[in-house]
């Protein structure tokens, strides 16, 4: 529970980052609004959006996943400087809350054990990266699918890049957003 009160208790919000192509961002924010605590995993190019796009929130009403599993390891990989870390371990472990992908690759469960190994104290990484990889956290695996328009979505009925979706963002930001993710 002190973890907890010092992520999202007081009027700081810790903020994790990790560099994109192009000059882009992914930041995690531990959201600490009175009643609506929860952590938003959101993108920002700086230099052209006017806002983040908002590509995951774990809250009391999770919305996503936001990522990919390819996605998710693109962006742990990129090894651009800048941001809260340089670890891929570390950045794969930060964002794996916002991943959800019905397609996991094999090798997919010992890169996370891999991390898990290198950045927690867990007994058994393995027996835990496998149970991640089979429930990928609130809503579950999702299919992804190549839109005619050059951007990825998925069916997630709580998706933001789901176009069918309540939450659907319209096809530009879609493409914005798969702009924002390209290696």
């Amino acid at each position: 529970m002190r973890l907890h009160n010092l992520l999202l208790g007081g009027e700081k919000w810790p903020v994790f980052s990790v560099p994109l192509a192009g000059g882009r961002w992914l930041h995690v924010v531990y959201r600490a609004f009175a009643e609506d605590e929860g952590v938003d995993y959101l993108l920002h190019d700086p230099g052209w959006w006017e806002s983040a796009e908002l590509l995951a929130a774990d809250e009391g009403h999770f919305t996503g996943p936001g990522l990919s599993w390819a996605e998710l390891v693109a962006v742990a990989d990129n090894g651009l400087p800048g941001g809260s870390t340089h670890d891929p371990h570390a950045r794969l472990l930060l964002l794996l809350p916002a991943f959800g992908d019905d397609a996991v690759p094999a090798g997919a469960e010992e890169r996370l054990a891999a991390a898990l190994r290198a950045r927690t104290r867990v007994g058994e990484p393995e027996r835990l990266a496998a149970a991640l990889l089979e429930e990928q956290g609130p809503c579950g695996p999702v299919h992804w699918t190549a839109a005619p328009r050059g951007y990825r979505t998925n069916d997630g009925e709580y998706s933001f890049r789901n176009p069918a979706g309540a939450y659907a963002r319209d096809a530009a930001r879609l493409k914005r957003i798969a702009r924002a993710l390209a290696p």
